[in-house]
Parts: structure tokens; sequence; C-alpha cells
């Protein structure tokens, strides 16, 4: 058989996946797949999130086939990048609006307590502050404006900064123990060292 990458190829393909030829479907799925992958992750650093979208799509490949529709997939590689960058979008969407209705819970749930970014922000020392900001090492710095000032949730900045989400919460907590320090500082030289006995 020939590789699935001409057009008429593509047609008997489509056409024998119409008919049930598992054979077919993996030829097109084997051919396919990695080339979709790759082409989703310029828009997407989830690799779960990615494997789900390219099944979906190759399951809808299936359907569509499968209710005689395999006209509609004349031209495949286009088909599939049509299929899967909505799919994309809609799961961007409804993770956007999943996150927004779990924080809306969650202030009910819990009394909001301003955060030492906030803090600081509230006490007029936001020069300071922004100093501080300006001299962290420029991935804590993209961190802390992906989850403080943008109001990224950690997967979302994950996914903005094509780092894992453990990543991403190792290096909040880094930037914020260092703004910490720079911000006290001065109070901090002030005490007096503790003597060993």
């Amino acid at each position: 058989m020939r590789e699935p990458h001409d057009a008429d190829t593509e047609a008997d393909l489509a056409a024998a996946v119409a008919e049930g030829d598992r054979d077919a479907f993996r030829l097109l799925y084997r051919h396919y797949a990695p080339w979709l992958t790759a082409r989703l992750r310029h828009r997407c650093a989830d690799d779960s999130l990615l494997d789900d979208i390219v099944q979906e799509t190759f399951l809808d490949l299936w359907r569509t086939c499968a209710a005689g529709r395999q006209q509609q997939v004349a031209d495949m590689s286009g088909w599939l990048w049509r299929i899967a960058s909505r799919r994309l979008a809609d799961q961007a969407r409804a993770s956007g609006a999943r996150s927004r209705l779990q924080q809306a819970l969650r202030r009910l749930r819990t009394p909001v307590e301003p955060s030492a970014e906030e803090r600081a922000l509230a006490d007029g020392r936001h020069g300071d502050l922004a100093d501080a900001l300006a001299r962290l090492p420029v991935d804590l710095r993209h961190v802390m404006q992906a989850t403080v000032v943008d109001g990224l949730t950690v997967r979302q900045a994950a996914n903005v900064l094509g780092v894992p989400p453990g990543t991403v919460k190792t290096r909040a907590m880094r930037a914020r123990t260092l703004l910490k320090q720079e911000l006290e500082g001065p109070a901090v030289a002030a005490r007096p060292e503790r003597r060993e006995r």
C-alpha cells in the first residue's frame, strides 16, 4: 500500500475506513498523528491535553467516515487540522470557564485574604516591590507576571510558559521568598544577631 500523502490514496483510505477497515484507519493514524501533535504543540504545552485532542480528532474521522461522509475528508491534513484546532480552542474556553467558576466558589467558601503582594501594594511600598520584581531572575519574573499580575492558574501559567505545573509552583515559591527577603531586608539586617552559647 502506498503512503497516504497522495490525494487518491487518502480518498481510498477514507473509503476503506467507511467500510470499517481498521488497518486503513491505523495507517492514517500512524501517518498523521505525529504531524498533528507536533503542530498542536506550538499552541499548547500540555502533553496530556494534546493526546486527548489528537485521539478525539481521529475519533471524529472514524465517525465521519462511518456515517458515509468521507468525501468531507478529501483534504485529510486540512480536515484533521481544522477539527483539532477547534477542539483545542473549545478546551481552552471550557478550562477558562471552569477555572473562573472554581475561583468564584472558593471565594464563597473561604474569606479572601490578601496575598503578600497585595498587602505590599496596599501599604504603599509598590515602588520597592516593583524594584524587587525587576531584580528577580527572568524565569521567576515571568511566573510572577503570569500568576500574580495576569491572574492565571498554575495550569494556565504552565501552558503559557511551556513548563510543567510543578515548575511554575517551585518558581513562584522561590520568587516569593526572594521578594520577601528583598522587601524585609533592612528590617532583618537591623536585628541583632543571636550569639551561640
